[in-house]
């Protein structure tokens, strides 16, 4: 998370972009590998922005766990091919060009480690939506049609020894073993984070993640 001169500088950034879009929605995204603090960024700028924001996370777009293990994918949880991409590009659609009504999308729960369908109302008066996740960025279909529906995408950074504590402790703190949270931060969110990572320079700006998640 950006120093608060730094979060300062991020809302007026987003203020420019109400100013050129008008009285269209603006659609911010944040992106960055696990543990780097975007979720963590994406809620202070809302807050910072005020009741016109609000913040969409792709991970309400997790496959269920009975999903994940019918198609045999639950012990790589977090990876590409375990999210609703198509599901999730379609509602930054409906974002984008419903706004005479609410929206709902869905939430991810950590501590039952599902989505809770519908709990994310996008009103009318929500002005700003800023969508957070792993894949923004990632160009292979259909996450390549993200990048279009966003109009700035930020990438999320933070050191590779921190992000891998956070994610030990996230892991830990939600029913892991030591042992296994070592073990899911090093393999299942390291092999993502290297996706993840290669989609950087696609990115309009970069940020530092360097407050806890």
């Amino acid at each position: 998370m950006p120093p608060e001169a730094d979060l300062t500088t991020l809302v007026r950034r987003v203020r420019t972009l109400q100013e050129r879009v008008g009285e269209g929605r603006v659609v911010v995204g944040i992106t960055g590998s696990p543990g780097a603090g975007k979720t963590t960024l994406a809620i202070r700028l809302v807050e910072a922005l005020g009741p016109q924001a609000v913040h969409l996370p792709m991970d309400g777009f997790h496959l269920a766990n009975a999903t994940l293990d019918r198609l045999g994918r639950h012990d790589r949880k977090g990876a590409l091919d375990t999210f609703d991409g198509w599901g999730f590009v379609a509602l930054l659609r409906r974002v984008r060009t419903e706004t005479d009504h609410a929206v709902y999308a869905p939430s991810f729960r950590r501590e039952v480690d599902e989505p809770v369908a519908g709990e994310i109302a996008v009103e009318p008066t929500h002005r700003v939506v800023v969508a957070e996740g792993n894949y923004l960025l990632v160009p292979d279909e259909p996450w390549g049609q993200v990048r279009a529906l966003l109009d700035e995408a930020w990438f999320c950074t933070a050191g590779d020894d921190e992000r891998e504590r956070r994610l030990v402790d996230r892991h830990t703190r939600h029913g892991r073993s030591v042992e296994a949270a070592t073990a899911w931060a090093t393999q299942v969110d390291g092999r993502n984070a290297l996706v993840i990572e290669a989609t950087r320079p696609r990115a309009d700006l970069v940020v530092s993640g360097t407050m806890p998640v």
